[in-house]
């Protein structure tokens, strides 16, 4: 059986599939005429007004989508040319994207506080920032409460646009949670996009933008917003949460236990306070990708960093998909293959 490190999604337990499937039977008989019909192409008005209150802002400035990449496409089609900032690693999506468009990319590091906002600093004029604070994909570093602070100084100071990916940050297994740059910056020049689809299932997803909906499509999955509703008036999001983040950390842990006790002094990695990921860098003399294909013999799959824009010898690990067994088998087989890796010619 192959044991999967890279698949980036819940584990079957985590979806609240009963309370789910009641939801959208509520929602059929409540307002069945109007999710079954043509609808706002900015979403399902309550669940708009939901956002909008939890988010501070007005409805009006809320817009319904099937997922962070539809966001970022309709924000690509507004945006003037010019180069785009991303974080150097960075979800490999929107890179490819970005890529496929023939948009220059400006990369700035991560470290263990994030986005490297001093480096930032010294960035010249781009057309957009894209950035994900909480709990990174891939990394999992969470940028700082100090760094959050002065991104929105930047960005209010510069004009810069930038999107806000943030669907990890309600999957917290310890520490305090920091305010979003939107919140600190105003909303005026910063773009927020989050996702029900880490915390309620990713068939129904959820994100914030305005932009070029309409030309795009008549009228959204509102079947699958109104459920979401439904799900968040009954109180079911903050019970729910909680047993998400109970069973991610204990698959984190398991994952770090893991990496104690077979890798060390052989690699290092990080300690992500959420999410769904962690970093882990191999000697520098090792390819992360040729050690891939011997991974997929052994039974086991990971992310190279370089998919992400990091170094050959970077890997990213997923815990949220599999079993803690399973994260301590996959590692293990990991284990044994990076100290059975031939020395570089």
């Amino acid at each position: 059986m192959t044991i999967s490190l890279a698949r980036g999604i819940p584990a079957p337990e985590c979806l609240p599939v009963e309370e789910l499937a009641d939801c959208a039977q509520a929602a059929l008989r409540r307002d069945g005429a109007t999710i079954l019909s043509y609808g706002s192409t900015l979403g399902y008005e309550p669940l708009r007004e939901w956002i909008a209150e939890r988010h501070a802002v007005e409805p009006g400035r809320v817009i319904v989508t099937n997922g962070s990449l539809q966001v970022f496409h309709f924000l690509l089609s507004a945006l003037p040319a010019g180069p785009v900032i991303v974080e150097r690693p960075t979800y490999d999506r929107p890179r490819k994207i970005l890529l496929a468009e023939g948009r220059e990319l400006i990369e700035v590091p991560v470290d263990a506080d994030g986005l490297d906002v001093d480096e930032l600093a010294r960035v010249g004029p781009a057309a957009l920032l894209y950035t994900i604070p909480t709990f990174q994909n891939p990394t999992g570093t969470t940028l700082s409460d100090e760094r959050r602070r002065r991104l929105a100084e930047l960005a209010r100071d510069r004009s810069l646009t930038v999107l806000e990916d943030d669907p990890y940050s309600l999957v917290r297994f310890e520490g305090e949670r920091l305010p979003s740059v939107l919140e600190l910056e105003g909303g005026e020049h910063v773009l927020y996009s989050s996702s029900f689809s880490k915390t309620v299932a990713p068939g129904l997803r959820v994100g914030q933008l305005e932009g070029l909906v309409a030309s795009t499509y008549i009228t959204p999955a509102l079947l699958a917003q109104a459920t979401v509703h439904e799900f968040l008036r009954r109180g079911l999001l903050e019970p729910s949460l909680e047993r998400v983040s109970g069973l991610l950390r204990e698959r984190r842990d398991a994952m770090l236990e893991a990496l104690d006790r077979e890798l060390v002094g052989q690699a290092r990695w990080n300690r992500p306070e959420g999410g769904y990921f962690l970093w882990l860098d191999l000697p520098e003399e090792l390819d992360a990708s040729e050690l891939l294909g011997r991974a997929v013999e052994a039974g086991v799959t990971f992310v190279p960093g370089v998919d992400f824009g990091g170094p050959p010898n970077s890997m990213r690990l997923a815990f949220s998909f599999v079993s803690p067994a399973e994260i301590d088998e996959g590692v293990s087989r990991l284990a044994r293959l990076v100290a059975s890796a031939p020395a570089p010619a």
